[in-house]
């Protein structure tokens, strides 16, 4: 309350105010007053924050301690990058012989550590599973004649670096690329895919023709200004270098709602307890950071405007083509609807850019897991503690799962585990499950055009256009104006790092702030949000926040709009070499070579149906069942994988990996044929170790509660097909009786096999067993043909 009517009595008040509205307007007033300084102040230490992180030499974000292992700028091709041991916090112990798990951070505008930003972070997340954890950064200013196949090489070195680390792990390392790293890492595992685990990708745009219309504006920024020759303006402009910030300023144009306002009044509005995580993020998204004109030019005419990494069009410097086909390890594309920078259309566009249909992926060798986040933002991907404590976590316990499924499209769906049925049988708080999914049913999310697709091609024909003329004409001009000095004045003055540094102490106007400011927290009287005027305000602020929205989706509509009339013109896409109605570009998989490479992959795999012993029909038998692939989730596999290393304690994984994408094939190939052979795979066991087959695959099925009809009907035939591979047991014959030799069975002496239970009832009784008690030993003994080499 105001102190000169604290002092005045009840009644008197009541009198002069009858329902309060003077004295919530005085409190009102002194706490608006109060909460603009606190406001300014931290204003005036974001300011401060920037520039002391702008001037440091290795500026960085992450939450962790590191150590330099490998500096990029002494490679043979130098480039600003290097590669950091993650130091584990105390009470936090890692395994060096676990997989190694590696995140290489996003350079496009800001500086690193974003991947490891937070402790409920990528990095945090591995760190408690145990993982020794690496970190790919990078400086803020690129190294001279840096170019993007510099970098790609660079991060093999770094991954070849981890692998020596950890002789003794059989796995490769886990790669995690965010944003922009994610397609530099996809483009570095089509080069060199022997380096490579499992590759998680989030919020990475690999397809960037692809969108739903009214829903990804970015597409069409390189269509409204020409194409890619204002990139080249800008580099000469800043003598070759190009500014992170104006990338940084086309974010956050996305969104002029939270830009303007929202993301400020929230920080106004509860200034109190604000302060500190506001300045934790702006030390990020503020620290700009430089990349190389060559660098930037190529990634906008390869990637934005060209769209070329996910049609198997680009080629390096020494002739190698950059095709995404030739993965060999599984791809985990992590996407969500409320990112409006990298929507799931261009996150998985990719998929249907390279594969005509599932057949052709799955012949490929290839595993795609997809999922699909609702709400989430771009950064809240890979910075939010709830989707690393929910999604992240789950990526990660699961990954030796999913480098163990069978080639084929699958989405995730993350459960609750106490809202499910069978909960007892979950380990940890939530479930990931994957469902098998075609090219056709991708489509959902990635909603395929080939008229917007003809229009992005113009956009591409155009931009070569306009960069051939300004090359021709100004860009000589530009730079011959440009220098060193202006460049670096130019980058001083862009808006965005303009606000930051008016608002620091090196501005004399900003001298009281810090004064006034500790004058206020020592008397500070916040009013509460009953506060009629406050509440007025939060209104005002909604309105503001509506009218902004409005704004933007007018100016969206009316951009694509603009974008789909010129593009959409017959005679400009006749004029560049688009008329007719033929395709704009070829399929790669049309290629004669990949055709060929298809037909003799199925051809080798139907020559090893019959090859094999128990293990192989084993194996076969529980992807039969379960309906392609081990399980749904990983808990038959991690059961299974137990299992048979009980048998063969010295197995490797990599061969139990072999095994199940081996057999996953030969069913997917001729499954009749393949189901057929599972007799012969066992011929020649005793009836007890075929019995320890059927118990062992019994045992598996049950870790995921009970079997579906169709499942149960599948296995009834497994069994049978075990039964008829059952030795015939010799009848028993009398003293002085000689044995019977003919007849029908049952009537010339000779004893049936007993009938084993029905597949219900066996697999019950697994699972109740399972409950009780770990993987038990199988009867199971693998016999070890030669192999034929795929």
């Amino acid at each position: 309350m105001n102190p000169l009517m604290s002092n005045l009595p009840p009644a008197v008040l009541s009198w002069m105010d009858p329902f309060g509205f003077g004295r919530a307007g005085l409190e009102y007033w002194r706490d608006g007053l109060e909460r603009s300084i606190l406001y300014l102040d931290v204003m005036r230490q974001r300011g401060n924050q920037y520039l002391e992180h702008i001037e440091k030499t290795k500026p960085n974000v992450l939450g962790f301690d590191a150590e330099v292992l490998l500096d990029g700028r002494e490679l043979p091709r130098p480039v600003n990058y290097e590669l950091m041991r993650i130091l584990p916090p105390e009470g936090v112990e890692t395994d060096p012989l676990m997989r190694p798990f590696v995140v290489v951070d996003p350079r496009a505008g800001h500086g690193p550590g974003i991947g490891g930003f937070k402790p409920d972070s990528e990095l945090g997340v591995a760190l408690r599973a145990g993982h020794p954890c690496y970190f790919i950064g990078f400086l803020p200013y690129p190294e001279p004649g840096q170019t993007v196949e510099d970098v790609v090489e660079a991060e093999v070195t770094f991954l070849r670096q981890v692998i020596s680390l950890h002789p003794d792990t059989a796995e490769k390392p886990m790669v995690v690329g965010n944003c922009q790293a994610g397609w530099q890492i996809m483009m570095a595992a089509a080069l060199e895919p022997d380096v490579f685990g499992p590759i998680l990708i989030a919020g990475a745009p690999l397809s960037y023709w692809a969108g739903e219309r009214g829903q990804a504006p970015m597409r069409y920024t390189g269509g409204m200004t020409g194409g890619s020759w204002v990139t080249s303006l800008l580099s000469d402009l800043g003598a070759g270098l190009f500014d992170g910030a104006w990338l940084v300023q086309n974010f956050e144009r996305l969104n002029p709602a939270n830009t303007w306002w929202s993301k400020q009044y929230h920080l106004y509005s509860r200034v109190d307890t604000e302060a500190e995580r506001y300045l934790d993020f702006e030390r990020w998204w503020g620290g700009h950071v430089v990349l190389g004109g060559q660098e930037i030019q190529y990634i906008v005419d390869n990637l934005f405007v060209g769209n070329r990494l996910s049609t198997a069009q680009m080629v390096t410097a020494d002739g190698r083509r950059i095709d995404l086909r030739n993965l060999r390890s599984p791809v985990v594309v992590f996407c969500s609807r409320g990112d409006d920078i990298t929507p799931p259309p261009q996150a998985l566009g990719w998929i249907q850019d390279l594969y005509e249909d599932t057949d052709e992926l799955i012949a490929n060798g290839q595993t795609i897991v997809y999922c699909v986040h609702d709400t989430t933002g771009h950064l809240g991907i890979f910075v939010s503690g709830s989707v690393s404590r929910k999604e992240h976590t789950e990526f990660t316990a699961n990954m030796d799962y999913i480098d163990v499924l069978p080639p084929g499209l699958y989405e995730t769906a993350i459960s609750r585990a106490e809202d499910r049925p069978d909960a007892e049988l979950i380990e940890r708080d939530y479930l990931l499950e994957f469902q098998p999914r075609s090219i056709e049913e991708l489509d959902r999310e990635v909603h395929h055009r080939p008229d917007d697709e003809r229009r992005f091609a113009a956009v591409a024909r155009v931009s070569e256009i306009n960069q051939g003329l300004y090359r021709q004409f100004l860009q000589p001009w530009v730079q011959a104006w440009a220098t060193p000095d202006s460049a670096r004045w130019m980058r001083r003055m862009h808006p965005n790092r303009l606000g930051y540094r008016l608002l620091s102490d090196r501005n004399p106007l900003m001298v009281p702030v810090p004064v006034l400011a500790e004058r206020v927290r020592e008397d500070r009287q916040a009013v509460g949000e009953d506060n009629v005027f406050r509440a007025l305000e939060g209104v005002l602020s909604s309105q503001i926040t509506q009218g902004l929205e409005a704004w933007r989706e007018l100016r969206d509509r009316s951009l694509e709009r603009l974008f789909l009339d010129v593009y959409g013109q017959p005679l400009l896409q006749v004029l560049v070499g688009l008329g007719g109605n033929a395709p704009v570009r070829r399929h790669p998989g049309a290629e004669p070579e990949q055709r060929r490479f298809v037909q003799q992959r199925r051809e080798a795999i139907r020559a090893r149906v019959a090859e094999g012993g128990s293990h192989e029909a084993v194996m076969r038998s529980v992807i039969y069942v379960l309906g392609g692939a081990p399980a749904t989730d990983g808990r038959n596999f991690k059961r299974l994988r137990a299992s048979r290393a009980e048998l063969e304690p010295t197995a490797r994984l990599a061969d139990f990996k072999h095994l199940v994408r081996e057999q996953f094939f030969i069913l997917e190939q001729d499954r009749e044929a393949a189901l057929e052979a599972i007799p012969r795979l066992v011929a020649g066991e005793s009836a007890e170790a075929i019995d320890g087959h059927l118990g062992h695959i019994e045992h598996v099925l049950a870790a995921s509660g009970e079997l579906s009809e169709r499942a149960a009907q599948r296995f009834e035939r497994i069994r049978a097909l075990f039964a008829s591979a059952r030795p015939a047991t010799p009848p028993r014959s009398t003293p002085g009786e000689a044995p019977a030799t003919s007849g029908k069975p049952g009537e010339s002496g000779e004893t049936k096999a007993a009938e084993p239970p029905k597949a219900s009832e066996t697999v019950s009784a697994a699972k109740r067993e399972a409950r009780r008690q770990g993987p038990r030993q199988s009867a199971t003994r693998r016999r070890k043909p030669p192999r034929s080499k795929d």
